[in-house]
């Protein structure tokens, strides 16, 4: 439908998403999480910019290194990961994104989180960001206002002229902005020639940009796997800073594009319910549910348990399989310090599942009881992956087959175990785990000892560089 010149898309893909839990984790946030038809925000992101990228560059952290390259692997496209071992903010990561890449090499900066229900406006939105940044612009694009949004920081424009940027306002200043008519969400998404961003960079954030050179000097490379990482001591050398206050509110440089894509960051579960399609009588359900005399609900069971409603209207019921959020529609901006007073009671839950994702594969508790000297799991390991090699201090192992092929060290013995076959492994004894086969591998484990925490593991060898 338009003609583009072919541009390097840059994704952000390293928040924590917290406002989404219990569905968002630390170690498995929102963008990941297969929200639309088994689709990602991540593989939608993808999906949207395809017509007019040539390649994809994903800033990402090392933690989660393995779900982007996974979910990449679904996509069609070229991908490059820069791999940021600790977290600077967006003017940092831009920045390495921008090194990598040609001087006159248009960038398109995304976060990838978000939620675009009009590809097609989208597209064309872009296509009026191209055409700008052609011209040498740094183009940021707004979104004109559904109604008085405090969750957002707003632009004030006079038509591409950017007048000022405001922080999130209050409830009475958001209303105001919404009836001045020329405010406008800051999306979080720009585009701009690689030389003209550094440039303005240079000029407003000096710090960042030597910083960053620097670090970049310093980084390693795997041409196979298409990734750059970068030094964790150059990292940590780099100022913390956004874009938005590193360049964009000093810059005299830049246009805003205005549209209306039906455009959401997903920050709260009031935001989700107005992204999912709804039943005749407004509830918004994922998963197995089951309403009677029940109105405007989102009913999310992430882990296929039957949800049944009787009567209530307004609720948000989030079911994750190990936490059950209830709440009114209207609260669940609250649910980030609701996720700050769990962390004060050192809670794993707002860490990770049931089913954790792990480089090599996933594994879920079926069974963990408080205070018990027990723990069932089942472990799958993808096709020609394999675990480090380990030991625990605290607790014995035993591993049963229900499909596939694992290549097991047990000590100094080496076996082939096969469907319904088992193998024992004694406490402080090094053992390591592998899927030879084409399938996945699947495994039972029973877990006995007087500890049995995730932390009681000595890691020998890893093909994943983990301590």
């Amino acid at each position: 439908m338009f003609e583009y010149t072919m541009i390097k898309t840059v994704i952000l893909a390293g928040g924590s998403g917290t406002r989404l839990w219990p569905l968002s984790r630390t170690e498995y946030p929102k963008q990941f999480i297969p929200l639309f038809d088994n689709n990602s925000l991540f593989q939608l992101t993808v999906d949207r910019n395809k017509p007019f990228t040539d390649e994809f560059i994903v800033v990402t952290n090392e933690a989660q290194f393995f779900l982007v390259s996974d979910q990449a692997k679904l996509t069609e496209g070229q991908f490059h990961f820069i791999l940021e071992p600790i977290g600077r903010n967006t003017a940092p990561a831009i920045a390495l994104a921008a090194l990598s890449l040609e001087n006159d090499d248009i960038m398109l900066v995304t976060p990838s989180d978000h939620f675009i229900k009009n590809k097609i406006a989208y597209q064309a939105l872009i296509k009026e960001g191209e055409a700008l940044a052609k011209k040498d612009q740094l183009v940021t694009f707004g979104i004109r206002p559904t109604h008085a949004a405090t969750g957002y920081g707003y632009i004030e424009a006079n038509g591409i002229e950017v007048l000022s940027f405001k922080e999130k306002p209050d409830i009475e200043t958001a209303g105001d902005y919404v009836k001045r008519g020329n405010f406008f969400w800051n999306s979080g998404m720009f585009m701009f020639k690689a030389r003209v961003f550094l440039s303005e960079l240079e000029r407003f954030a000096p710090d960042i940009l030597s910083t960053a050179m620097a670090a970049y000097q310093q980084r390693s490379t795997e041409p196979i796997l298409g990734t750059t990482r970068i030094p964790v001591e150059a990292m940590a050398n780099i100022p913390a800073n956004s874009i938005d206050y590193a360049v964009m509110e000093h810059s005299h440089n830049i246009s805003v594009i205005q549209g209306d894509i039906g455009w959401s960051d997903l920050g709260s579960f009031d935001e989700l319910y107005d992204a999912f399609e709804k039943d005749s009588k407004g509830n918004a359900i994922h998963g197995r549910a089951t309403s009677l005399n029940s109105n405007n609900n989102l009913i999310f069971s992430h882990e296929n348990k039957m949800i049944a409603t009787l009567g209530v209207n307004d609720l948000i019921i989030i079911d994750t399989g190990d936490a059950l959020l209830v709440t009114q529609k209207g609260q669940s901006q609250a649910v980030k310090t609701l996720v700050e007073t769990l962390n004060l009671q050192d809670s794993d839950l707002t860490k990770t599942h049931r089913t954790v994702h792990r480089p090599w594969g996933t594994y879920t508790i079926l069974l963990e009881e408080p205070n018990s000297r027990y723990k069932l799991k089942k472990i799958v390991v993808k096709p020609k992956h394999k675990l480090s090699s380990q030991k625990h201090f605290h607790r014995n192992e035993h591993w049963i087959v229900v499909s596939g092929t694992a290549k097991i060290q047990n000590g100094n013995e080496h076996i082939l175990l096969r469907e319904n076959e088992s193998t024992y492994i004694p406490m402080g004894q090094i053992h390591r785990l592998e899927n030879p086969g084409k399938i996945d591998l699947v495994m039972i484990e029973a877990q006995v000892g007087s500890y049995l925490g995730e932390d009681d593991i000595v890691r020998l060898e890893d093909d994943f560089n983990r301590k």
